[in-house]
């Protein structure tokens, strides 16, 4: 029987546990070809001493599928060139780029160092800026040759990134930036074929597992709607040819709950025609405000 991703070159980031571990092992049940990428390190950033790409490789290919590790760092632009690469060179071609990798370093903004704001927007927004950035000039020449392709990227944000969340301002800014930088990428290389979504996801993985504990906790029973492996279906439909025509797009996905996102939109609006004064400005804005949507997210939280 045939799987929706036959044939097609994926490459996934931080897919060595968690939800990339799961996106991997999904694409090649469907019959994707995988570079499994992962730099091996702990919760916080730091390197540990495995190699989970390795191991989940070897899944894969226990299982008869075709993976290849790759451990290199995929926030410098060697790593992240390496990883399309490496692709191309195993496998002959790149369909299908899944930005999957981060870590946490939560910390309340006035106890948050200047290091750890930095390490996280590193990992999260230029983690996923360089490979794309790397895929894209392939799928550009492959573009201007005559051989148009049928790519996809899937990009990883977070609710954090659309709604706030306390303790975690480096992750929410860089959440954030990667739904901007979706979109603009979904703009810029549709002429190439390229099409670029983003997700959201609500799962249990080492980061979300302690920083919410018990709403992530594994059920005695029944369905486990925070399974990371619950999240993988949307995440490989988006990769596959099948997804023609979507592009542009963030989806929350949680469970067997898939959302999608219509982002900022024009709410009420008051035009004076002329410049208001500070307290014109203050008293029409709160006008607005009493006939706008309350946003959800953690505001006033604390």
């Amino acid at each position: 029987m045939s799987g929706l991703c036959d044939g097609r070159v994926v490459v996934v980031t931080g897919a060595g546990r968690g939800l990339g571990r799961a996106h991997a092992l999904a694409y090649a049940a469907e019959g994707a070809r995988v570079v499994v990428n992962d730099l091996g390190v702990g919760l916080d950033g730091t390197p540990g001493p495995d190699s989970p790409a390795r191991q989940v490789a070897d899944e894969i290919r226990a299982a008869g599928g075709e993976a290849v590790a790759h451990g290199a760092d995929i926030a410098t632009t060697e790593g992240a060139a390496s990883l399309v690469r490496v692709a191309v060179e195993t496998y002959g071609r790149l369909d299908t780029l899944v930005n999957n990798a981060g870590f946490l370093r939560d910390r309340m903004l006035v106890n948050l160092d200047e290091d750890d704001w930095d390490a996280v927007v590193r990992v999260h927004l230029k983690g996923h800026f360089l490979p794309l950035k790397h895929a894209a000039a392939h799928w550009r020449a492959q573009a201007k040759a005559g051989r148009r392709p049928e790519a996809r990227v899937v990009n990883t944000s977070s609710g954090a990134g659309l709604s706030g969340s306390v303790g975690q301002g480096n992750y929410s800014a860089a959440k954030a930036g990667i739904v901007g930088l979706t979109l603009v990428a979904a703009a810029e290389l549709g002429r190439y074929g390229v099409q670029v979504n983003a997700i959201a996801p609500a799962a249990r993985t080492r980061m979300t597992r302690e920083t919410f504990a018990r709403t992530m906790a594994a059920p005695a029973a029944g369905f486990d709607a925070m399974a990371p492996e619950n999240v993988s279906p949307l995440v490989v439909w988006l990769g596959s040819a099948a997804s023609a025509g979507v592009t542009g797009r963030v989806f929350e996905t949680e469970g067997g709950r898939i959302t999608v996102m219509e982002g900022w939109r024009p709410g009420p609006s008051a035009d004076k025609g002329a410049r208001w004064t500070p307290a014109e400005a203050g008293e029409v804005t709160l006008k607005l405000l009493a006939d706008a949507e309350v946003p959800r997210g953690v505001y006033g939280a604390g």
